[in-house]
């Protein structure tokens, strides 16, 4: 669970917004704003995907496929026009931590509905019916890349191009995508 979130979060616009707010506020602060967020987000996200659970199996696995491979073919055809004002910029003296930590809450909060780590993150709810494990990996992975993006971001990207991160994402969901659909077949 934690490698398929952290891959599909490295090339994400969140991961990015967090870098803009890392390196223009106190890390540690950005980072519990953030981490807050993603936690939110991966509860939001188990729970719709155990709801998904009360689905006859095979139904189910079709759900999880489409999903999974809605993600992947996403993430190949890339974004278009990433724009930087994800991020919310604070004026005048040193902001406070909590100004700090609620701007990368809200951040993430905003950017997160609806993207493709939630949808990742419900599907494997769904698929393995392991809700605490679900919401620890993805929570894991999540905090992992904000930490990254966080701290050493602009390193990474100098070190491994985005689409290659991307692709290693697309790769894993489409692979997923095909054994949930072997699965609703078989």
């Amino acid at each position: 669970m934690f490698a398929v979130i952290f891959f599909a979060e490295l090339p994400d616009k969140t991961a990015l917004a967090s870098l803009v707010l890392g390196s223009r506020y106190r890390p540690s602060w950005v980072f519990a704003g953030v981490a807050a967020a993603f936690a939110a987000h991966a509860c939001l996200a188990v729970a719709a995907g155990s709801l998904l659970t009360l689905l006859p199996h095979r139904p189910l696995e079709g759900i999880v496929a489409a999903l999974f491979a809605i993600g992947g073919v996403l993430m190949l055809r890339g974004r278009d026009g990433e724009d930087d004002d994800e991020h919310v910029e604070l004026h005048g003296k040193e902001p406070s931590f909590w100004r700090v930590a609620w701007t990368g809450f809200g951040v993430i909060l905003i950017a997160e509905f609806g993207d493709l780590t939630q949808l990742a993150t419900a599907s494997l709810a769904a698929k393995y019916h392991d809700p605490v494990s679900v919401v620890v990996g993805a929570v894991l992975g999540l905090w992992a890349v904000a930490g990254i993006a966080i701290a050493g971001g602009r390193g990474l990207l100098k070190l491994i191009p985005l689409q290659w991160i991307t692709r290693v994402a697309a790769v894993i969901m489409l692979v997923l995508a095909g054994f949930s659909l072997f699965e609703a077949i078989a």
